[in-house]
């Protein structure tokens, strides 16, 4: 016990001299930390605070409930975005240390208390606490709940970290994490509609909820305090009971990963090349439904991008979601229409734009082979058409999802002419832009998405086109309106004309841009290359 006593402080000073010398790198990085740790006292003490308030009050027991149900939540989600930035979290960082498992999984759970985040849940955890804590023995279990609940956060967090680290730390990990983060989105915009609707409606709902959640871990916890408060210690007792035994079980499951990792060999690289040649088999048979030329390699390249670089990625899982979500959010809010359904191709139509810095310094290749309008042409009518391949089905399962879900199925066919008609003038208008307004997009900081000293080129690219593309579409909107008021019999024909004039409008921008791209290629190199 002794070992794992001294092995834990090491941890937490090797978690401290972590943060210490990360924080010590740069400027920036100083005020990232200084600033996670100011807002976490800020919004954990603010929410103590509230919390303190709201004792006696008649939701309060379900308001902390669900509140340390969603800081478990948040735990358990934890690993997919911490584990590149916090070495103590990945076991496999220590795997040479001569330590056994047990004093390994002491020091990793010692380590996992201190930093921002657990002083955030602490002063969370607290505040439900003190707001269910009404006599003495509530306010004894509660002292007894407190950690207790901590700990079978960080245990999670660690265990689910365990269990996968050597998904985490591999290039499917990275994805992994990326594509999390749209799942976030959606969470955090869920949580907001249904705190909007708590707020405006009576809580008497959150009572049920909370009923089950009383007795799922660490909400359990709270269900502990506010028995005993009661006087009910056989249910405080039994609540307690649920909650050290998740922690127990959570302790067993780490512990057993933890030492199958440490003992057994990895396998992800075995039968690597019969996954290879698989994997090369399924992307050929894929890539024949391409078309032939230089527009086909183009759209299998962006395509395979869009697949394997994490920004470019990221990019796409935003604009997929964000394109859906807006249409969802404002439906919930009460200030739906079927034409907000354009968000969808207006998303889509944005990953246009700087194509060449997507390449980074790559783009030498394609500039070497670019020798006249033609060839640049043919690459940047590949790259519109690896979008579209995605955006136009993609918009119109989204336009008539909503025409449906809001009751007004007439609207469809004008809905989606002008959606298709804003994806064509946004493929055209950021072809444009990505032969004028190049810059480059850092490949090794995953948090910046410009270039040092080219962001005003960013914004300049961004928002012209953005202008532009409202710009084109303005004729097609103004003739759906008036079709609305004066031949409502009529206005199904924006859905030809739409998709015509959008495809128009992208041929018609293509060859602009093929033009520039063509008598521009040094600069558009020089740009996108910068690091």
């Amino acid at each position: 016990m002794s070992s794992a006593v001294a092995v834990s402080a090491v941890f937490v000073r090797l978690k401290l001299s972590l943060l210490r010398n990360g924080v010590r790198q740069t400027t920036g990085r100083s005020a990232a930390f200084v600033g996670s740790v100011l807002l976490s006292l800020l919004v954990g003490g603010l929410t103590l605070l509230g919390m303190v308030a709201l004792r006696g009050a008649e939701h309060a027991v379900d308001l902390s409930v669900v509140l340390v149900a969603l800081i478990g939540l948040g735990w358990a989600f934890l690993p997919l975005f911490v584990g590149g930035a916090d070495e103590t979290l990945d076991p496999g960082r220590l795997a040479m240390l001569p330590l056994s498992p047990r004093a390994l999984l002491a020091g990793q759970l010692a380590a996992s208390v201190v930093g921002p985040g657990p002083l955030f849940s602490l002063l969370l955890v607290s505040g439900a606490a003190v707001a269910v804590a009404e006599s003495a023995a509530g306010w004894l279990v509660s002292v007894v709940v407190v950690p207790l609940v901590l700990l079978v956060c960080t245990t999670l967090t660690r265990a689910i970290a365990t269990a996968n680290a050597r998904l985490l730390s591999s290039r499917r990990g990275r994805d992994l994490a990326i594509l999390s983060g749209i799942v976030v989105v959606f969470g955090i915009q869920g949580l907001n509609l249904g705190l909007s609707r708590l707020s405006e409606e009576n809580l008497d709902s959150l009572g049920s909820l909370a009923d089950v959640l009383g007795w799922v871990p660490p909400a359990s916890g709270i269900t502990a305090v506010r028995a005993a408060s009661d006087g009910s210690y056989g249910v405080a007792l039994g609540a307690l009971a649920v909650t050290g035994a998740a922690l127990a079980l959570l302790l067993g499951w780490w512990s057993r990963t933890l030492t199958r990792l440490m003992t057994a060999p990895d396998a992800s690289t075995l039968g690597e090349s019969g996954s290879e040649t698989a994997r090369s088999g399924t992307g050929r048979a894929w890539s024949r439904w391409l078309p032939e030329g230089r527009a086909g390699a183009a759209m299998e390249r962006s395509l395979r991008y869009a697949w394997r670089d994490p920004k470019t990625k990221m990019g796409w899982v935003m604009a997929l979601g964000m394109g859906l979500l807006f249409p969802v959010i404002w439906a919930a809010q009460g200030n739906a229409s079927v034409y907000q359904s354009c968000w969808a191709s207006g998303m889509l139509g944005l990953l246009m734009f700087n194509q060449f810095g997507q390449d980074y310094s790559g783009f030498w290749l394609v500039a070497g082979t670019i020798a006249d309008r033609r060839d640049a042409l043919a690459e940047l009518r590949g790259r519109a058409l690896a979008i579209a391949l995605v955006a136009v089905p993609f918009t119109t399962v989204v336009v008539v999802l909503s025409a449906v879900l809001l009751g007004v199925p007439s609207a469809l066919p004008d809905a989606l002419g002008v959606a298709l008609a804003a994806l064509g003038a946004l493929l055209a208008a950021g072809a444009v832009a990505s032969a004028r307004f190049p810059y480059s997009v850092p490949q090794d900081n995953p948090m910046k998405n410009v270039a040092p000293g080219q962001g005003s080129v960013a914004w300049v690219g961004i928002l012209a086109g953005l202008a532009c593309g409202a710009a084109l579409c303005a004729p097609l909107i103004a003739l759906t309106m008036w079709l609305h008021g004066a031949a409502d019999g009529l206005v199904w024909t924006i859905l030809p004309l739409g998709a015509a004039y959008g495809l128009l409008l992208a041929w018609a921008g293509l060859r602009v841009a093929a033009r520039w791209t063509a008598d521009r290629l040094p600069e558009i190199l020089t740009a996108v290359s910068r690091g």
